[in-house]
């Protein structure tokens, strides 16, 4: 009795839209099934990278569980591709490898350029995995539950017409912590604080420590300053039952719900990560050094750190 190994598959996610991305999509496509790995491809997307007929190397299935059964989830664009691609990949635990054509491109691990080396290591199972902190997210109204969502970024709170001002209270485990009018409020976990959060003056936080961050965006106060929490916290904001006018809440900037006056939003620690390959293990330091293009000639550091970087 001969025994056959269980069928690679790895689920194919691509920025459809743009010419490059649809490029680099069929190059990985084909590349991975000419190592015998089966390509998932999303019934949306299939028809846009020419595979209309599933021949054996590759398989079309709804977005819904398209995960479910894969080694991997290969991304292929910017931030934003790969944030749709944890919501497909958080249910099953999938870990999700993205191949950057944005522009900064945080959560990517690789760049096409690089898709040679890429494609090995899939093949080769050369790679480790991140389990990277989320956001578990409820809306009160009058007491009831009316929303959920979570967020591997930020949940934003934020006012909904541009000529009026939010009016917010923060609280913090239970606590009042400030009356704010301001444009909104963004809670953001390590993952996302080189996101929303760094746009609205928020710390840089190191994937590794577990923490949640809450970072007030324009507020008219005086105490209105970012906050680093501990990760076993409860962040609170409610909408105050005199605002004139709706606010609403975004997670990741991909899902939003309407924030009536008298809303209550609570943001805790997520009861499910999103996995995240790692190719490398460079240091977070070098990543926003690369990705931000930081200065930094004239560094000496150490001798014995000199003589590893250069490879002597």
């Amino acid at each position: 009795m001969t025994s056959t190994e269980p069928t690679r598959r790895v689920l194919l996610v691509a920025h459809t839209g743009r010419d490059d991305a649809r490029e680099v999509a069929r190059a990985f496509a084909k590349a991975l099934s000419a190592n015998g790995v089966l390509v998932r491809l999303l019934t949306g997307e299939a028809l846009d990278l020419g595979f209309e007929e599933p021949d054996g190397s590759f398989e079309i299935v709804p977005e819904e569980a398209a995960s479910n059964d894969c080694e991997l989830v290969v991304v292929i664009g910017g931030d934003g591709t790969i944030l749709r691609a944890a919501e497909l990949s958080r249910g099953s635990g999938t870990p999700v490898l993205g191949v950057n054509l944005g522009h900064v491109g945080f959560l990517a691990e690789a760049e096409y350029e690089d898709m040679e080396s890429t494609i090995e290591a899939i093949v080769d199972r050369r790679y480790s995995i991140e389990d990277r902190l989320t956001l578990d997210v409820t809306v009160h109204r009058e007491g009831e539950v009316v929303a959920r969502t979570w967020a591997l970024n930020e949940a934003s709170v934020e006012k909904a017409a541009r000529e009026r001002m939010l009016e917010v209270v923060v609280e913090i485990d239970g606590r009042p912590l400030s009356r704010w009018g301001c444009d909104g409020v963004v809670c953001a976990t390590p993952t996302g604080s080189t996101a929303y959060n760094f746009s609205a003056g928020g710390p840089i936080v190191w994937p590794g420590v577990e923490a949640l961050l809450l970072v007030p965006i324009s507020a008219h106060a005086l105490f209105a300053r970012p906050l680093v929490v501990a990760p076993a916290s409860v962040l609170a904001v409610e909408v105050l039952a005199r605002t004139d006018g709706f606010g609403v809440l975004w997670a990741d900037g991909r899902r939003s719900f309407d924030l009536p006056p008298g809303a209550r939003i609570e943001v805790r620690r997520g009861t499910t990560p999103v996995r995240l390959v790692r190719l490398h293990e460079a240091p977070f330091t070098d990543r926003l050094v690369a990705k931000f293009g930081l200065p930094v000639e004239g560094w000496r550091g150490s001798s014995e750190r000199r003589r590893r970087d250069s490879g002597a």
